[in-house]
């Protein structure tokens, strides 16, 4: 009997909100405009899952955050964003792109190569949910887009730029993490410099060995490498290491040497006392992939596999902050062109 009164109680209760919702012309669905004819989109709510360092590197997790919020701004997307933690394991990777597509977050954004695994387990657990991991052409899926980068052709530029700029011919190469994705920026750093002076001395140095990706966001680990550069000589140093690279900057300033920034200009995002020294940034636009991954999903255009963001694309480029490199501009553009025109192929490992 009280189960009977409490179901006719929640019948009554639904037929009420019905009514309501449409005496009042609404539903229970979040819309945002389309900007064309009144038509109107259902709000997506994207879930991030971000690689180690998080918002607040400076870097790599900053400029997909800036995406984000560039997609949020425009869109009026619903997000929720999720953190790394320094030596996790696959299944607590696994556990966050779960937790977020149990949630109803749809799209589910990645951020880096260490999520390829999981990325591509828990995308079959959820055939109807949309997933994109950026840095990673190994997830495969229906339901998976690939956001990767030729990181190479912007690190070539910065290295024409250190061989330029460069007064004791002498440059260094500090690598977050010893894998193939790192191994893209030291390859077309060296192909750069050697481009403009074959005999310049090209330090380089790994912070960690997989499975330890804590060179990622090793600040002291950073510092440590840049240090032993510059007291071997070298005048710029340019990092890829993510949370580890303010590091790196500590160690310029000390040294009274330069540096060269990734992923973001870091010109704009480093401490007010290091970034005169920064003399430009190899720009990785992954805020640009992901706000077009977004847009593509929110416009029933979503691709599954593998996009390619290069220089033709404006995927990639260089700071041009602080006027360090106004000089040279005429020159690296050049170059710029030749890659685009495939006149300068640049080697990727």
């Amino acid at each position: 009997m009280r189960r009977g009164m409490r179901i006719t109680a929640a019948v009554l209760a639904s037929a009420m909100l019905t009514l309501g919702a449409a005496a009042c012309g609404g539903n229970d669905e979040g819309t945002s405009s389309s900007g064309g004819g009144g038509e109107s989109k259902k709000a997506l709510k994207v879930g991030m899952a971000y690689d180690i360092g998080g918002r607040g590197d400076q870097s790599f997790n900053d400029a997909a955050a800036r995406g984000l919020d560039q997609a949020k701004s425009e869109f009026g997307v619903q997000t929720k964003e999720l953190e790394a933690t320094a030596g996790e394991t696959d299944a607590q990777k696994e556990e966050r792109l779960r937790l977020l597509a149990e949630q109803g977050f749809n799209p589910v954004i990645a951020v880096g190569f260490a999520y390829s695994g999981p990325v591509g387990k828990v995308a079959k657990e959820f055939p109807d949910i949309k997933f994109a991991i950026i840095d990673d052409a190994e997830a495969k899926g229906p339901n998976v887009a690939n956001l990767t980068f030729a990181e190479e052709q912007g690190s070539y530029l910065v290295g024409v730029a250190a061989a330029l700029k460069s007064k004791k011919k002498n440059v260094g190469f500090v690598g977050g993490v010893n894998v193939p994705l790192i191994h893209k920026f030291e390859a077309g750093f060296k192909a750069g410099v050697m481009s403009v002076d074959s005999k310049i001395k090209i330090q380089s140095n790994y912070l960690t060995q997989p499975p330890d990706f804590t060179g990622f966001n090793d600040p002291a680990k950073g510092k440590t490498a840049a240090e032993g550069m510059f007291d071997n000589g070298a005048d710029i140093v340019y990092q890829a290491a993510g949370g580890s690279g303010g590091g790196v900057f500590d160690a310029a300033k000390a040294a009274n040497g330069m540096a060269i920034g990734v992923d973001s200009d870091q010109a704009l995002t480093a401490k007010a006392d290091i970034r005169g020294l920064i003399i430009t940034s190899m720009i990785k636009k992954v805020d640009v992939a992901v706000h077009s991954f977004v847009k593509s999903v929110r416009d029933n255009q979503f691709k599954a596999g593998q996009t390619v963001f290069d220089l033709k694309s404006d995927g990639i480029g260089y700071a041009t902050t602080g006027g360090k490199i106004d000089d040279i501009k005429s020159q690296l553009d050049e170059d710029k062109q030749k890659i685009i025109s495939g006149q300068i192929t640049v080697p990727a490992k």
